[in-house]
């Protein structure tokens, strides 16, 4: 999967010359939490974020007068808030990589550009999506966590061994393990009873760390 399957097509965008008050309003209307700034040219030149807008708002407690936060929240536009240095991905970015790069960054989104020009956006809230769908959140199912050797055709055994059980693999996925020697396997069967599958394993001599049995949305 790449970030063009998944991004945000024509995000809401801002101009440099947007006053903060107007963002803060258009953040409200469309449920977004940044904002890619073009210039007139419609060139991206930055991103704001929510945080940018808050942080540069008065407080509660400010001392300004209800008249005076008004007019100066007018004069406080996009190219005094946003981040100039911006990073950027393209459509044919894999999902992961943009994945990286925001938690390396530590960044919420990443505008999309084709040729230099902004063709959408995709942020920490479609990855989590996509993690949903990756581990069959939404699935019923049984959802086994195992701790498994690192040899070649451990998975091969494992999935033949579903399949002779006539069981439907909705999602598979591994993390490092205790040592470099092993890996922690999550998988998620359905058309197979618990206990069979448990069983199953076991005769594989997987070590089994955890199995439930999971209804959408949630496991037991």
């Amino acid at each position: 999967m790449f970030v063009g399957d998944r991004m945000t097509h024509r995000p809401v965008t801002v101009t440099e010359d947007t006053s903060i008050d107007r963002a803060l309003e258009l953040m409200r209307q469309e449920q977004v939490r940044r904002f890619p700034v073009l210039s007139k040219r419609g060139e991206l030149v930055g991103i704001v974020s929510e945080k940018d807008l808050l942080y540069a708002s008065p407080s509660p407690a400010t001392s300004l007068s209800i008249y005076e936060i008004p007019y100066l929240l007018s004069k406080i536009e996009m190219r005094d808030l946003m981040t100039k240095e911006v990073i950027t991905v393209t459509e044919d970015t894999p999902l992961e990589e943009a994945a990286r790069i925001m938690a390396d960054n530590r960044i919420g989104g990443l505008p999309v550009t084709r040729d230099g020009k902004l063709v959408g956006i995709i942020t920490e809230t479609d990855m989590f999506k996509i993690f949903l769908e990756l581990f069959a959140a939404r699935e019923e199912g049984v959802r086994l966590t195992m701790l498994v050797p690192g040899e070649k055709g451990t998975l091969a055994k494992i999935a033949g061994k579903i399949a002779e059980m006539d069981g439907n693999i909705l999602a598979l996925g591994t993390i490092m393990g205790e040592d470099p020697t092993n890996y922690e396997l999550m998988a998620k069967v359905a058309d197979v009873p618990e206990e069979q599958l448990v069983e199953a394993m076991e005769d594989l001599d997987m070590k089994l760390l955890d199995a439930r049995y999971c209804t959408s949305p949630s496991c037991e």
